[in-house]
């Protein structure tokens, strides 16, 4: 037995502590978060509205959003939102509802708008910092004819104010090349969630990163198994045979600070394999000696992975679908004065063909574990403890938002040590 609960679980035991008691126990004699976690509808429910709800949530690269107009409409806790740049070059994150009808107002995706947010349903408008212009006829695009247009003037109706009408927001904030939204009321600061994470990435100028290639995927498997994938090095020998090439085991270390996140570090990375690499261009300048020629790695709770190299980030983006789907989103990024020319170009497609063929291998083994763990049989396993400390990490914040419980987690005493000590 490892402690977990028998299965199936009702949905009232994802609310108690007894149900993650063996995942509270110290790493070395923990078991993995309850399986039902990955699988029950019922926990992704309530995981949407105390995990998703309650936390800031990485939801785009910020060069996605650069210029005015700049939009994208996406979803966090179940919840349509649209973020915009003002004119002023301010972002905005709104609920994608019209405050008349409750109409959707813009579709899924990124698109640009020049001046308004316009209701498809009754034409009510709004401005790109969610200020309510009032009934139609805002631009000369009306289609009412000019002779009925007085029908729709609204400056006579009884206590109508445009200012009580405004469209409801969300908290938004940037980090490095990240946009974050909030849908918690109140908040506290990113900076809390961040923890030490910044300071400890300030090296690499993370807010001069742009977007260079994109590719979405849609994966059989629970959010977490994406990240839990992500954060240990113990499948790489037999899942990515071209990763382990140039992120050698006796590289890896552990770089965990305090904050809401998971860390580790490949140093040094080594040069390119005949299966590709990580280093088909130049790194960027004036690093340390030491981010020179590291990778670090960093899992953003509670659903982003961040992986930055002396010359490229690479981001995932999970957006939970249901408790068996995710739709990851994936973003590299190269520095933004970076040269441009056919060397580049092909730099740059060589690295986004590495990023997949990986991506690739932790999809087709996640999906499997998400098939493996619809089985009764299976109620939990021990943790590996010298490889699977961020995990237990991890499914703590995890289990901490469940029970309604905001900490933030504290850090390693030594900055960066040897995961594999040579003697």
């Amino acid at each position: 037995m490892n402690g977990n609960p028998p299965r199936p679980l009702t949905a009232d035991a994802f609310l108690r502590e007894e149900t993650y008691a063996a995942t509270r126990l110290p790493v070395s004699l923990a078991s993995t978060l309850i399986p039902d976690a990955y699988t029950s509808p019922e926990f992704f429910e309530l995981e949407q509205q105390r995990v998703f709800r309650t936390s800031w949530v990485a939801v785009a690269g910020g060069s996605q959003l650069a210029g005015p107009g700049d939009t994208l409409v996406t979803e966090v806790g179940g919840q349509s939102l649209i973020l915009v740049r003002t004119a002023q070059g301010a972002l905005r994150a709104f609920h994608n509802v019209c405050r008349h009808r409750g109409a959707r107002l813009l579709d899924p995706g990124p698109c640009h708008l020049k001046r308004i947010i316009k209701c498809p349903y009754h034409s009510w408008a709004y401005d790109l910092d969610g200020n309510c212009l009032g009934t139609p006829l805002f631009d000369d695009d009306s289609h009412v004819p000019s002779d009925q247009r007085g029908i729709f003037d609204m400056t006579d109706v009884d206590r109508f104010d445009k200012s009580d009408h405004g469209l409801h927001q969300a908290a938004v904030a940037e980090w490095g090349p990240l946009v974050f939204v909030n849908l918690d009321p109140h908040a506290a600061p990113l900076a809390e969630q961040l923890g030490d994470l910044p300071e400890r990435l300030s090296g690499y100028r993370m807010d001069e990163w742009r977007v260079a290639r994109s590719r979405t995927y849609e994966i059989a498997a629970n959010y977490k198994l994406i990240g839990e994938n992500f954060m240990e090095y113990y499948h790489l020998p037999w899942v990515h045979p071209g990763l382990v090439k140039v992120s050698p085991m006796k590289a890896h270390h552990r770089w965990q600070g305090a904050g809401m996140y998971t860390g580790m570090c490949t140093s040094p990375i080594a040069s390119n394999s005949d299966q590709g690499g990580w280093l088909d261009l130049p790194p960027i300048s004036r690093l340390s000696e030491n981010d020179a020629v590291s990778a670090r790695f960093a899992w953003v709770f509670p659903s982003t992975a961040l992986s930055v190299l002396p010359n490229h980030l690479f981001i995932m983006l999970a957006h939970p679908v249901d408790a068996a789907h995710t739709r990851e989103e994936t973003l590299l990024l190269v520095h933004q004065d970076l040269a441009e020319g056919p060397d580049v170009e092909a730099g740059i497609d060589g690295l986004a063909s590495f990023w997949d063929t990986v991506n690739r291998e932790d999809i087709e083994i996640v999906e499997r574990v998400q098939k493996g763990l619809g089985s009764l049989a299976y109620s939990g396993g021990r943790m590996c403890y010298r490889f699977e400390e961020p995990l237990h990490r991890f499914q703590n914040m995890v289990i901490d938002r469940m029970l309604g419980i905001r900490r933030v987690p504290e850090g390693d005493e030594l900055y960066e040590s040897e995961m594999f000590p040579q003697a």
